[in-house]
């Protein structure tokens, strides 16, 4: 028997997927807390915000499963209701619909007022630049433009986010200034294609002219560079990254695979042989640079010689940074239509190995530091430790410093010059050392 709730009004918005979704939930709860209404993160409430991700097998699993998970929790009366928005609601929102009928409304990725609405409240349009940041204190996303008119095969992310839209130079000035004024030190910037930014409002790709406005901003000490597309990069970036002390020797630029046949199959617009002369550019114009990159194995048609290909590339590129993931199959893609031939078991034996590679490289990069001196970002402490960055390392997925916190009192979100001492696989350990 169902018993109703007595708690009061507590919106609690839970978070899924990529940084670009926890960018959208923060603006939400900046305009819900616009509207006076009482939100958290993550936390005990009775009104439940699911702001899904749709992109693969795994995610979409995930999403389901808090869906449900939350939908019993109505039925016992622990919330009173369920909303679900994000990417999974917009790319499958009849099916939702009939297939977990007890969620109050679905909304999707560009429906805000709406979603709003449901919860009582306005959207503001005033509130340029206005979120709730649910990261830490000192770094914080900024999403410079939302779509994708990229045509990747195996990517399901237009039917999820439409085409590209990037957000205006002033617009995101005056949002970094918001940040900075709360004591944000670290822009990430993200979108889903850096890349393009510009096309569509400016004529132009202008990434570099957006990046020396954002070094303008008082209080931002760092400005890194999240997920670029290898065709078409604009590489006055490298000139700005070069001479703006704030811009972070830094790129995470996804390049999926190496092979010619995979490559002109997954509709990547790039060769074996232009990325690696761009990677060989990047490193000449920014020698410091850390490259991270991400790769997919087990692609359609991807056979044993396009893999070994892939493998002895890796080897030979030696990326500071890199992940690797399996093939999903997504209906209404392009890959859809081939046949998904390569094993699941294959698929992760040949993921394994290229991690493998990469962890002997990352451990052999790492040695080479200790020894020498970073300028080190503290983002928390945990245990014995307080736990920071260099300027080649984003948070959650790359390396971090572990500093000994009996060695003396460290404030997070602050700078300190750091040694390093020792080094392992993907941690390093230093100790502070006084200028």
């Amino acid at each position: 028997m169902r018993t109703k709730s007595l708690k009061k009004n507590k919106i609690n918005v839970v978070t899924l997927g990529c940084s670009k979704n926890v960018y959208d939930s923060e603006v939400l709860m900046g305009q819900l807390r616009a509207n006076n209404k009482e939100v958290v993160h993550e936390e005990e409430g009775n009104v439940v915000v699911i702001n899904t991700c749709g992109f693969i097998a795994n995610a979409k699993e995930e999403s389901v499963n808090t869906i449900l998970e939350y939908v019993q929790k109505k039925e016992e009366g622990e919330v009173d209701k369920v909303f679900v928005t994000g990417c999974l609601s917009e790319r499958y929102k009849p099916d939702l619909e009939k297939e977990i009928p007890d969620v109050d409304q679905y909304f999707g990725t560009t429906e805000l007022p709406s979603l709003l609405k449901a919860l009582g409240a306005d959207y503001k349009h005033e509130l340029v630049g206005e979120r709730l940041t649910t990261t830490p204190k000192n770094y914080a996303y900024l999403k410079i433009a939302e779509g994708c008119d990229r045509p990747c095969s195996f990517c399901a992310i237009p039917l999820m986010r439409g085409k590209h839209r990037s957000t205006p130079i002033e617009d995101l000035v005056t949002e970094a200034e918001k940040l900075a004024s709360n004591g944000v030190k670290e822009l990430i910037l993200i979108a889903q294609d850096l890349t393009y930014y510009g096309l569509d409002l400016y004529k132009k790709r202008n990434l570099a002219e957006l990046l020396r406005a954002l070094a303008k901003v008082e209080g931002i000490e760092w400005i890194r560079l999240h997920y670029a597309f290898p065709t078409g990069f604009p590489m006055d970036v490298l000139d700005v990254m070069r001479e703006e002390p704030k811009v972070c020797n830094y790129i995470d630029i996804p390049l999926q695979h190496i092979s010619d046949n995979i490559l002109k199959s997954m509709r990547r617009g790039t060769t074996y042989e232009k990325t690696t002369r761009l990677l060989k550019d990047f490193r000449k114009a920014v020698p410091e640079m850390a490259i991270r990159t991400t790769l997919i194995v087990g692609y359609p048609g991807e056979t044993e010689e396009d893999y070994q290909l892939l493998k002895d590339w890796v080897t030979e590129m030696r990326f500071e940074r890199l992940g690797c993931f399996t093939y999903s199959h997504e209906e209404n893609t392009h890959a859809y239509n081939l046949e998904d031939d390569v094993p699941g078991e294959v698929k992760m034996e040949r993921a394994n190995e290229i991690m493998a590679i990469q962890s002997q490289i990352s451990w052999e990069l790492n040695q080479q530091k200790v020894g020498e001196q970073f300028r080190v970002l503290i983002d928390r402490k945990e245990g014995g430790y307080y736990v920071g960055r260099t300027e080649f390392d984003s948070p959650d997925v790359d390396n971090e410093v572990l500093i000994n916190a009996g060695e003396g009192y460290l404030r997070t979100g602050e700078f300190f010059n750091v040694e390093i001492t020792g080094a392992e696989d993907f941690d390093l350990y230093g100790k502070v050392v006084t200028s």
